[in-house]
């Protein structure tokens, strides 16, 4: 094949890999990098926060197509941030996915009660999280 020909593969193939932009919302350094690294290898872009604050700010500048949200972090916590969120025009059908050490029948209940479309807990599998936003985006 001709060097042209396998540059024009290679963009199409990039191309294709874009899957859409995620906001992961994490107090956690490590925790971002953790559920970041096997997405963006998915050919997703992520964008990162570590507060509801700052990820207001995010989905002000650009909504993404989908958020990852902790729910232990200083300030408003995630719970808070997610109900906030479903009342807003804006952001009331942003997918929003709960990751969170926070295991127990009465956290997944409560969550998804304030608008989560989803609740995984850590330490996620990265098949399930995978898997979990493929059905949204």
């Amino acid at each position: 094949m001709h060097t042209a020909n396998l540059l024009f593969k290679e963009v199409q193939e990039g191309a294709s890999m874009a899957q859409g932009k995620i906001l992961a919302v994490d107090d956690s350094d490590t925790e971002l990098a953790v559920l970041s690294a096997p997405l963006r290898r998915q050919g997703y872009t992520v964008v990162t926060a570590s507060n509801a604050e700052q990820a207001l700010a995010e989905l002000e500048r650009e909504a993404p197509d989908l958020m990852l949200l902790d729910v232990i972090m200083p300030g408003v916590n995630g719970f808070q941030f997610c109900r906030s969120l479903r009342k807003d025009p804006r952001f009331a059908k942003l997918p929003i996915i709960i990751v969170t050490s926070k295991d127990q029948p009465s956290d997944r209940a409560w969550g998804l009660r304030q608008g989560a479309s989803e609740y995984l807990t850590k330490p996620v599998r990265m098949e399930d999280l995978i898997a979990t936003v493929h059905q949204f985006i």
